[in-house]
């Protein structure tokens, strides 16, 4: 059984990495943006907490994250192991987390703050079907236009500028800590996250010896 964590930045392709990862080894891919999406787009009582702080450009409460992510863990569905992305978040989560699970490793995607801003203002969203696009790494045929259903593209409403300089400072002051902790316990691979995602997997098979990525 493998337990992996995935950590970085916003926009640093944690999602992406994770469920590549996930997909090719048989492990289930436990994505804390995904949960908190999927409570917004079905409009529960959660959700509507999330789309208030995501409006105001803050981030989801670290009690309320470590709730979700251990509600999930409990549902004993990952019988080859998991990969996690966006957990832990502070140093109290990190330390619940190595008490409670053996993790075979910690995936540091690191981006500079400057590329993490270029990624993440190129963002776009469906308003219709909330299928994802990027306007530099996966644009729709059609200006403007989603490619499944034909929607408007839109701006995430946490994606202005001001927000994301607000979430930068408040991830490094949380999570460098984190990162800390697991270096001390040798768990910690770091990965430069510039590259294009094939190559950013196979970094991480490599690095892990895994089975090589063949995407």
């Amino acid at each position: 059984m493998r337990k992996y964590v995935i950590m970085g930045v916003q926009g640093s392709g944690k999602g992406t990495q994770g469920a590549l990862l996930a997909n090719d080894l048989d492990l289930v891919h436990i994505s804390v943006g995904d949960i908190f999406r999927w409570h917004v787009k079905n409009h529960t009582k959660l959700g509507a907490q999330v789309r208030r702080l995501v409006a105001a450009g803050e981030l989801v409460g670290d009690d309320l994250v470590a709730d979700v992510v251990k509600d999930r863990l409990q549902l004993h569905d990952w019988n080859y192991g998991f990969v996690i992305d966006g957990f832990p978040r502070n140093r109290p989560q990190a330390e619940f987390f190595l008490e409670s699970y053996d993790l075979d490793g910690v995936i540091h995607l690191d981006l500079p703050d400057d590329e993490v801003r270029r990624r993440v203002l190129a963002r776009r969203l469906c308003s219709r079907c909330g299928m994802d696009y990027n306007l530099i790494a996966h644009r729709p045929e059609v200006e403007g236009r989603c490619d499944v259903c034909g929607g408007d593209l839109v701006t995430r409403e946490d994606d202005s500028p001001d927000a994301l300089a607000r979430r930068l400072l408040d991830y490094h002051s949380k999570t460098d800590p984190v990162l800390e902790l697991f270096r001390r316990k040798e768990y910690v691979m770091t990965i430069d996250a510039r590259a294009d995602k094939t190559t950013v997997q196979r970094a991480i098979r490599t690095r892990f010896n895994l089975p090589p990525y063949k995407g």
